[in-house]
């Protein structure tokens, strides 16, 4: 009987075995994880599960009783060690255990603070886990004052999580201004008026120099303008790496992540990867998506292709964001744009669009759902929109579609 062994219970990995038992197959699988919870939602941890909006039980991405429902063994609280893909092989917890197929759905793991300039202090904290935001919680007290390093969407959805909290909020960003790597200029204005109506301090084009502590506590931060600050805790948002370790050792391909080809597969034939350790072709050359829905798609596409369909990823690129009342809605991919056009809605809505000569490439869409669904539509079907009528505010968007 066939045995597909997946390394990571996140939703990637969660995804993929579901859809291997829905397909129907019906050889062994093993879903390994190293945290002891069954798979859950990440993007909830830092926004409705901090501020205490979400129940534990409510963050699993299916009932822990479904693996055992879908005959999946799920081993968790067991960090593997090795991959042996020469004898097709994977050792966790002592165990060394056979695969027929190896899928690797690892993840990222969080760019963390070097400890010589403090970042080991108690009270440095990373986003990334249940675990990590766990440990914050206690942390997280009106009349606080946290440190937020990093300007990027998860250093600015903690700063909104806290300041609704009653925490006294400083955000600072090394670059010219925040979002400046995902982002327009227009989108990041949106976002830095936001949150200093809400009272959180942004300092932008200043970096951290190192954290102070007394008692292994961190105390205060000086930045590099020579400011120092007094804080109680900080939370570390400066982005996030693939999670390669395992699959370097076995000896895999890496690029920007596990290199895989259209299908999936490893520069091992019995390997595959998917999710946010992936890179894969597109366009000519390579991309690696941190997204929840990447995640369950190229899962969904690869647990295809271990049954044989044979079917290369095409993804669908879009993303989201929550900050105090605003739901930020990200259809497309902006790299390569030169020009941005506006539409202003009532209110906090928005939208902002970017152009590459005639082509739309992107749609960044706050509380603006029409904006985004016609965006996505006109992305995904290959088509572009007319800019004159994007910029008139008195034009009905589902006009696009017809045009």
């Amino acid at each position: 009987m066939s045995h597909i062994v997946v390394i990571g219970a996140g939703q990637a990995g969660s995804s993929l075995v579901a859809k291997l038992r829905k397909d129907g197959f019906d050889g062994q699988i093993t879903l390994i994880g190293a945290e002891t919870v069954p798979p859950y939602q990440r993007p909830p941890l830092s926004k409705a599960y901090l501020l205490g909006d979400m129940a534990l039980e409510r963050l699993f991405l299916r009932p822990e009783s479904f693996y055992a429902d879908q005959n999946i063994a799920l081993k968790l609280g067991q960090p593997v060690t090795a991959i042996d893909p020469a004898a097709k092989t994977v050792t966790v917890g002592g165990e060394v255990i056979v695969y027929d197929d190896l899928v690797l759905t690892t993840g990222s793991d969080p760019r963390l603070l070097p400890a010589a300039i403090g970042g080991d202090l108690q009270g440095v904290f990373a986003v990334r886990t249940l675990k990590d935001v766990d440990a914050m919680a206690p942390a997280v007290v009106e009349g606080a004052h946290a440190l937020i390093v990093g300007g990027g969407y998860i250093g600015l959805e903690a700063a909104a999580v806290c300041a609704k909290l009653g925490v006294k909020v400083t955000l600072v960003e090394m670059a010219e201004r925040i979002l400046q790597r995902v982002a327009a200029p227009e989108t990041s204005d949106y976002f830095r008026d936001l949150h200093r109506s809400h009272g959180v301090d942004i300092r932008e084009g200043v970096g951290l120099t190192r954290l102070v502590g007394a008692d292994g506590k961190v105390t205060g931060a000086v930045l590099s303008d020579g400011s120092d600050l007094a804080v109680d805790f900080v939370v570390v948002g400066v982005g996030i790496a693939p999670a390669t370790a395992l699959a370097e050792a076995a000896g895999l391909e890496i690029d920007n992540g596990i290199k895989v080809d259209g299908l999936g597969r490893t520069s091992d034939p019995h390997v595959w990867a998917a999710g946010d350790c992936a890179s894969f072709p597109y366009r000519g050359g390579r991309l690696r998506l941190e997204s929840v829905p990447n995640a369950i798609d190229q899962a969904e596409c690869v647990a295809g292709n271990l049954l044989g369909a044979g079917v290369d990823y095409v993804p669908k690129p879009w993303f989201w964001s929550d900050q105090y009342d605003v739901k930020l809605q990200i259809a497309g991919l902006n790299a390569g744009y030169d020009h941005i056009v506006a539409r202003r809605g009532e209110g906090l809505s928005a939208s902002f669009w970017y152009f590459k000569g005639d082509q739309l490439l992107a749609v960044d869409a706050m509380n603006d759902p029409r904006a985004y669904m016609v965006g996505k539509r006109l992305i995904e079907a290959g088509k572009t929109a007319d800019p004159a009528l994007v910029g008139d505010p008195a034009f009905d968007l589902k006009g696009l579609m017809r045009a």
